[in-house]
Protein backbone atom coordinates (compact mmCIF):
# COMPACT_ATOMS: atom_id res chain seq x y z
CA UNK A 1 0.00 0.00 0.00
CA UNK A 2 1.21 3.52 -0.83
CA UNK A 3 -0.12 6.66 0.83
CA UNK A 4 0.83 10.19 -0.15
CA UNK A 5 0.27 11.18 3.47
CA UNK A 6 2.55 8.43 4.80
CA UNK A 7 5.72 8.03 2.69
CA UNK A 8 7.37 5.78 5.31
CA UNK A 9 4.40 3.41 5.34
CA UNK A 10 6.35 0.20 4.71
CA UNK A 11 8.96 0.93 7.37
CA UNK A 12 6.20 1.64 9.88
CA UNK A 13 4.54 -1.66 8.98
CA UNK A 14 7.84 -3.49 9.49
CA UNK A 15 8.00 -2.14 13.04
CA UNK A 16 4.43 -3.24 13.69
CA UNK A 17 5.03 -6.75 12.34
CA UNK A 18 8.15 -7.04 14.51
CA UNK A 19 6.11 -5.88 17.50
CA UNK A 20 3.39 -8.48 16.86
CA UNK A 21 6.19 -11.05 17.09
CA UNK A 22 7.39 -9.52 20.37
CA UNK A 23 10.52 -8.35 18.60
CA UNK A 24 12.17 -4.94 18.30
CA UNK A 25 13.22 -3.59 14.91
CA UNK A 26 14.98 -0.36 15.94
CA UNK A 27 12.63 1.26 18.44
CA UNK A 28 9.16 0.55 19.86
CA UNK A 29 6.24 1.50 17.60
CA UNK A 30 4.67 4.85 18.48
CA UNK A 31 1.24 6.23 17.73
CA UNK A 32 0.98 9.95 18.36
CA UNK A 33 -2.58 9.87 19.65
CA UNK A 34 -4.19 8.89 22.92
CA UNK A 35 -6.77 6.17 23.53
CA UNK A 36 -10.27 7.44 22.61
CA UNK A 37 -8.82 10.40 20.69
CA UNK A 38 -11.27 9.53 17.94
CA UNK A 39 -14.12 10.68 20.22
CA UNK A 40 -12.68 14.13 20.87
CA UNK A 41 -13.97 15.90 17.74
CA UNK A 42 -16.27 18.90 17.98
CA UNK A 43 -19.93 19.18 16.98
CA UNK A 44 -19.33 20.31 13.39
CA UNK A 45 -21.31 22.96 11.53
CA UNK A 46 -24.00 24.28 13.86
CA UNK A 47 -27.53 24.19 12.53
CA UNK A 48 -26.77 21.83 9.67
CA UNK A 49 -28.75 18.98 11.22
CA UNK A 50 -32.04 18.75 13.08
CA UNK A 51 -30.55 16.49 15.74
CA UNK A 52 -27.35 14.68 16.67
CA UNK A 53 -28.37 11.43 15.01
CA UNK A 54 -28.63 13.23 11.67
CA UNK A 55 -25.07 14.46 12.09
CA UNK A 56 -23.79 10.98 12.91
CA UNK A 57 -25.70 9.56 9.93
CA UNK A 58 -24.41 12.18 7.47
CA UNK A 59 -21.94 9.93 5.65
CA UNK A 60 -20.79 12.64 3.28
CA UNK A 61 -19.98 14.95 6.18
CA UNK A 62 -18.21 12.26 8.20
CA UNK A 63 -15.91 11.22 5.35
CA UNK A 64 -15.28 14.75 4.07
CA UNK A 65 -14.57 16.09 7.57
CA UNK A 66 -12.02 13.36 8.11
CA UNK A 67 -10.37 14.02 4.75
CA UNK A 68 -10.20 17.75 5.53
CA UNK A 69 -8.55 17.00 8.90
CA UNK A 70 -5.57 15.46 7.09
CA UNK A 71 -4.51 18.69 5.40
CA UNK A 72 -1.05 19.90 6.47
CA UNK A 73 -0.67 16.99 8.88
CA UNK A 74 2.47 14.89 9.16
CA UNK A 75 1.96 11.28 10.27
CA UNK A 76 5.13 10.46 12.17
CA UNK A 77 6.12 6.99 13.34
CA UNK A 78 3.32 4.40 13.43
CA UNK A 79 0.54 6.97 13.22
CA UNK A 80 -1.67 6.28 10.21
CA UNK A 81 -4.49 8.24 8.58
CA UNK A 82 -7.38 5.82 9.13
CA UNK A 83 -11.07 6.49 8.56
CA UNK A 84 -13.27 3.87 10.16
CA UNK A 85 -17.09 4.06 9.88
CA UNK A 86 -18.35 4.87 13.33
CA UNK A 87 -21.83 4.98 14.85
CA UNK A 88 -20.59 4.24 18.37
CA UNK A 89 -19.30 1.23 20.31
CA UNK A 90 -22.67 -0.54 20.60
CA UNK A 91 -23.45 -0.69 16.90
CA UNK A 92 -23.17 -4.49 16.65
CA UNK A 93 -25.94 -4.82 19.25
CA UNK A 94 -27.95 -2.29 17.23
CA UNK A 95 -27.60 -4.44 14.10
CA UNK A 96 -29.93 -6.88 15.87
CA UNK A 97 -32.75 -4.40 16.53
CA UNK A 98 -31.65 -2.36 19.54
CA UNK A 99 -31.70 1.43 19.25
CA UNK A 100 -28.92 3.94 19.88
CA UNK A 101 -29.04 7.39 21.46
CA UNK A 102 -26.51 9.97 20.30
CA UNK A 103 -24.41 12.51 22.16
CA UNK A 104 -21.79 14.90 20.83
CA UNK A 105 -18.92 12.43 20.77
CA UNK A 106 -20.37 8.97 21.40
CA UNK A 107 -23.62 7.00 21.46
CA UNK A 108 -25.40 4.75 23.98
CA UNK A 109 -27.55 1.69 23.65
CA UNK A 110 -31.20 1.54 24.73
CA UNK A 111 -31.44 -1.74 26.63
CA UNK A 112 -34.14 -3.81 24.97
CA UNK A 113 -34.33 -7.09 26.92
CA UNK A 114 -36.52 -6.00 29.82
CA UNK A 115 -37.82 -9.53 30.21
CA UNK A 116 -36.06 -12.52 28.67
CA UNK A 117 -39.02 -13.12 26.34
CA UNK A 118 -37.94 -9.89 24.61
CA UNK A 119 -34.83 -11.68 23.31
CA UNK A 120 -37.02 -13.46 20.75
CA UNK A 121 -37.44 -10.14 18.92
CA UNK A 122 -33.71 -9.77 18.29
CA UNK A 123 -32.12 -10.92 15.06
CA UNK A 124 -29.20 -9.86 12.92
CA UNK A 125 -30.67 -7.91 10.00
CA UNK A 126 -28.81 -6.64 6.93
CA UNK A 127 -31.77 -4.34 6.21
CA UNK A 128 -31.35 -2.71 9.61
CA UNK A 129 -30.82 1.07 9.36
CA UNK A 130 -27.60 1.02 11.37
CA UNK A 131 -26.18 -1.80 9.28
CA UNK A 132 -27.05 -0.04 6.01
CA UNK A 133 -25.53 3.21 7.23
CA UNK A 134 -22.20 1.51 8.05
CA UNK A 135 -22.29 -0.08 4.58
CA UNK A 136 -22.93 3.32 2.99
CA UNK A 137 -20.20 5.04 5.01
CA UNK A 138 -17.69 2.31 4.18
CA UNK A 139 -18.46 2.45 0.46
CA UNK A 140 -18.22 6.25 0.40
CA UNK A 141 -14.90 6.24 2.25
CA UNK A 142 -13.48 3.67 -0.16
CA UNK A 143 -14.66 5.82 -3.07
CA UNK A 144 -13.00 8.96 -1.68
CA UNK A 145 -9.85 7.71 0.09
CA UNK A 146 -7.60 7.55 -2.98
CA UNK A 147 -3.99 7.42 -1.80
CA UNK A 148 -4.62 9.84 1.07
CA UNK A 149 -6.02 7.63 3.83
CA UNK A 150 -6.83 4.08 4.83
CA UNK A 151 -10.33 2.76 5.43
CA UNK A 152 -11.04 0.42 8.31
CA UNK A 153 -14.01 -1.49 9.69
CA UNK A 154 -16.38 -0.35 12.41
CA UNK A 155 -16.04 -1.00 16.14
CA UNK A 156 -17.39 -4.49 16.86
CA UNK A 157 -18.34 -5.82 20.31
CA UNK A 158 -19.99 -9.22 20.27
CA UNK A 159 -20.52 -12.04 22.75
CA UNK A 160 -21.21 -11.15 26.39
CA UNK A 161 -20.65 -7.40 25.87
CA UNK A 162 -23.37 -7.44 23.22
CA UNK A 163 -25.70 -9.28 25.61
CA UNK A 164 -24.96 -6.67 28.30
CA UNK A 165 -25.91 -3.99 25.75
CA UNK A 166 -29.25 -5.67 25.16
CA UNK A 167 -30.01 -6.58 28.76
CA UNK A 168 -28.23 -3.98 31.01
CA UNK A 169 -25.01 -4.88 32.86
CA UNK A 170 -26.49 -4.79 36.35
CA UNK A 171 -29.37 -7.08 35.43
CA UNK A 172 -27.03 -9.38 33.53
CA UNK A 173 -24.88 -9.83 36.63
CA UNK A 174 -27.91 -11.24 38.44
CA UNK A 175 -28.90 -13.32 35.41
CA UNK A 176 -25.61 -15.21 35.58
CA UNK A 177 -26.87 -16.58 38.90
CA UNK A 178 -30.64 -16.68 38.34
CA UNK A 179 -30.98 -17.90 34.75
CA UNK A 180 -27.60 -18.83 33.27
CA UNK A 181 -29.23 -20.81 30.46
CA UNK A 182 -30.91 -17.61 29.19
CA UNK A 183 -27.54 -15.86 29.15
CA UNK A 184 -25.89 -18.70 27.23
CA UNK A 185 -28.74 -18.60 24.71
CA UNK A 186 -28.30 -14.85 24.22
CA UNK A 187 -24.52 -15.25 23.85
CA UNK A 188 -25.14 -17.83 21.10
CA UNK A 189 -27.33 -15.30 19.31
CA UNK A 190 -24.64 -12.61 19.63
CA UNK A 191 -21.95 -15.03 18.42
CA UNK A 192 -23.91 -16.26 15.41
CA UNK A 193 -23.43 -13.19 13.26
CA UNK A 194 -20.07 -11.98 14.54
CA UNK A 195 -17.49 -13.86 12.49
CA UNK A 196 -19.53 -13.78 9.26
CA UNK A 197 -19.85 -10.01 9.68
CA UNK A 198 -16.13 -9.62 10.31
CA UNK A 199 -15.45 -11.64 7.16
CA UNK A 200 -17.87 -9.43 5.22
CA UNK A 201 -16.01 -6.27 6.21
CA UNK A 202 -12.61 -7.87 5.71
CA UNK A 203 -13.55 -8.97 2.19
CA UNK A 204 -14.86 -5.51 1.24
CA UNK A 205 -11.69 -3.82 2.47
CA UNK A 206 -9.24 -6.34 1.03
CA UNK A 207 -11.01 -6.30 -2.35
CA UNK A 208 -10.39 -2.54 -2.39
CA UNK A 209 -6.69 -2.88 -1.59
CA UNK A 210 -7.02 -1.98 2.09
CA UNK A 211 -5.40 -3.62 5.10
CA UNK A 212 -7.21 -4.79 8.23
CA UNK A 213 -7.52 -1.90 10.68
CA UNK A 214 -10.09 -0.32 12.98
CA UNK A 215 -10.28 2.23 15.80
CA UNK A 216 -6.95 1.34 17.45
CA UNK A 217 -5.12 2.43 14.29
CA UNK A 218 -2.80 -0.60 14.15
CA UNK A 219 -2.99 -2.14 10.65
CA UNK A 220 -2.27 -5.71 9.63
CA UNK A 221 -2.02 -7.44 6.28
CA UNK A 222 -3.94 -10.34 7.79
CA UNK A 223 -7.10 -10.21 9.91
CA UNK A 224 -6.62 -7.68 12.70
CA UNK A 225 -9.03 -8.01 15.65
CA UNK A 226 -9.47 -6.24 18.99
CA UNK A 227 -11.25 -8.72 21.25
CA UNK A 228 -12.75 -7.21 24.38
CA UNK A 229 -15.43 -7.69 26.99
CA UNK A 230 -15.61 -4.75 29.38
CA UNK A 231 -18.62 -6.31 31.12
CA UNK A 232 -16.36 -9.00 32.60
CA UNK A 233 -14.78 -6.41 34.89
CA UNK A 234 -17.95 -6.94 36.96
CA UNK A 235 -17.74 -10.73 37.27
CA UNK A 236 -15.50 -13.49 38.64
CA UNK A 237 -12.94 -15.34 36.58
CA UNK A 238 -15.03 -18.52 36.93
CA UNK A 239 -17.89 -16.71 35.22
CA UNK A 240 -15.47 -15.19 32.69
CA UNK A 241 -14.47 -18.72 31.72
CA UNK A 242 -18.02 -20.06 31.72
CA UNK A 243 -19.82 -17.28 29.84
CA UNK A 244 -17.17 -15.51 27.75
CA UNK A 245 -14.05 -17.60 27.18
CA UNK A 246 -15.58 -19.95 24.56
CA UNK A 247 -16.62 -16.95 22.45
CA UNK A 248 -13.21 -15.34 22.87
CA UNK A 249 -11.42 -18.50 21.76
CA UNK A 250 -13.61 -18.78 18.66
CA UNK A 251 -12.95 -15.15 17.71
CA UNK A 252 -9.18 -15.17 18.15
CA UNK A 253 -8.66 -18.51 16.39
CA UNK A 254 -10.30 -16.99 13.33
CA UNK A 255 -7.90 -14.02 13.23
CA UNK A 256 -4.26 -13.48 12.32
CA UNK A 257 -3.55 -10.68 14.81
CA UNK A 258 -5.32 -10.14 18.15
CA UNK A 259 -4.84 -7.24 20.57
CA UNK A 260 -7.01 -7.72 23.65
CA UNK A 261 -8.53 -4.49 24.98
CA UNK A 262 -8.02 -4.71 28.76
CA UNK A 263 -9.99 -1.77 30.11
CA UNK A 264 -9.24 -0.92 33.71
CA UNK A 265 -8.08 -2.58 36.91
CA UNK A 266 -11.33 -4.54 37.23
CA UNK A 267 -10.12 -6.67 34.32
CA UNK A 268 -6.84 -7.61 35.97
CA UNK A 269 -8.37 -10.63 37.72
CA UNK A 270 -8.72 -12.21 34.26
CA UNK A 271 -5.23 -11.33 33.01
CA UNK A 272 -3.69 -14.76 33.64
CA UNK A 273 -6.48 -16.43 31.67
CA UNK A 274 -6.07 -14.03 28.76
CA UNK A 275 -2.28 -14.34 28.75
CA UNK A 276 -2.59 -18.13 28.57
CA UNK A 277 -4.13 -17.89 25.09
CA UNK A 278 -1.45 -18.26 22.39
CA UNK A 279 -3.59 -16.50 19.79
CA UNK A 280 -3.52 -13.26 21.82
CA UNK A 281 -0.52 -11.36 20.46
CA UNK A 282 -0.80 -8.22 22.57
CA UNK A 283 -2.74 -6.48 25.32
CA UNK A 284 -3.95 -2.89 25.22
CA UNK A 285 -3.68 -1.79 28.84
CA UNK A 286 -6.09 1.06 29.61
CA UNK A 287 -5.31 2.13 33.16
CA UNK A 288 -8.19 4.56 33.54
CA UNK A 289 -8.22 8.11 34.90
CA UNK A 290 -8.14 9.89 38.25
CA UNK A 291 -6.30 7.83 40.84
CA UNK A 292 -5.50 5.22 38.16
CA UNK A 293 -3.00 7.69 36.72
CA UNK A 294 -0.02 7.90 36.35
CA UNK A 295 1.26 4.92 34.36
CA UNK A 296 4.18 4.32 36.74
CA UNK A 297 1.94 2.55 39.27
CA UNK A 298 1.18 -0.14 36.67
CA UNK A 299 4.73 -1.12 35.73
CA UNK A 300 4.38 -4.57 37.30
CA UNK A 301 1.30 -5.24 35.16
CA UNK A 302 3.16 -4.20 32.02
CA UNK A 303 6.20 -6.30 32.95
CA UNK A 304 3.96 -9.31 33.55
CA UNK A 305 2.52 -8.97 30.05
CA UNK A 306 6.00 -8.59 28.58
CA UNK A 307 7.20 -11.68 30.48
CA UNK A 308 4.36 -13.68 28.92
CA UNK A 309 5.75 -12.85 25.48
CA UNK A 310 2.89 -10.52 24.56
CA UNK A 311 3.05 -6.99 23.22
CA UNK A 312 1.59 -4.13 25.26
CA UNK A 313 -0.19 -1.02 23.96
CA UNK A 314 -0.03 1.74 26.56
CA UNK A 315 -0.92 5.42 26.85
CA UNK A 316 1.76 7.73 28.19
CA UNK A 317 1.66 11.36 29.17
CA UNK A 318 4.59 13.21 27.65
CA UNK A 319 6.11 14.00 31.07
CA UNK A 320 6.02 10.28 31.91
CA UNK A 321 8.21 9.24 28.98
CA UNK A 322 11.66 9.67 30.55
CA UNK A 323 10.95 7.93 33.88
CA UNK A 324 9.08 5.19 32.02
CA UNK A 325 12.03 4.58 29.68
CA UNK A 326 14.39 4.49 32.64
CA UNK A 327 12.30 1.84 34.41
CA UNK A 328 11.29 -0.43 31.51
CA UNK A 329 12.82 -2.39 28.68
CA UNK A 330 11.43 -1.54 25.22
CA UNK A 331 10.70 -5.05 23.88
CA UNK A 332 7.03 -5.58 23.16
CA UNK A 333 5.90 -2.02 23.90
CA UNK A 334 3.68 0.07 21.63
CA UNK A 335 3.44 3.64 22.91
CA UNK A 336 0.51 6.00 22.41
CA UNK A 337 1.58 9.59 23.07
CA UNK A 338 -0.16 12.92 22.66
CA UNK A 339 2.47 15.40 21.44
CA UNK A 340 2.62 18.33 19.05
CA UNK A 341 3.94 17.45 15.61
CA UNK A 342 6.86 19.85 16.10
CA UNK A 343 8.31 17.78 18.96
CA UNK A 344 7.51 14.33 17.60
CA UNK A 345 10.81 13.91 15.66
CA UNK A 346 12.78 14.65 18.83
CA UNK A 347 10.76 12.07 20.76
CA UNK A 348 11.58 9.46 18.12
CA UNK A 349 15.31 10.28 18.40
CA UNK A 350 15.11 9.70 22.15
CA UNK A 351 13.34 6.40 21.63
CA UNK A 352 16.02 5.23 19.16
CA UNK A 353 18.52 5.41 22.05
CA UNK A 354 16.37 3.35 24.43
Amino acid sequence: MELTTKPDFEKAMERIEAWFGHDLLDRPPVRFALHNAEYSHGPGAAGRWKNLKERWFDSEYQVDAFAASLKNRVFHAETFPVFWPNLGPNVYAAFHGAELEYGEVTSWIQHCIHDWEDAAKLRFDTQNGYYRKIEEMTALALQKCGAEFMVGYTDLHGSLDCVADWRDPQRLCMDLLDCPEKVHEAVRLADAGFLPLFEHYDRILKDSGQLSVTWMGIPSKGRMHIPSCDFTALISTDDFCAFYLPSLKAEIRHMDRNVFHLDGKGMLRHLDTILSLPEIHAIQWVQGVGTDLPIMQWLDVIRKIQAAGKGVVIDLQLDELEPFMAAMRPQGLFLCLSADEAVQPDILKRLMKW
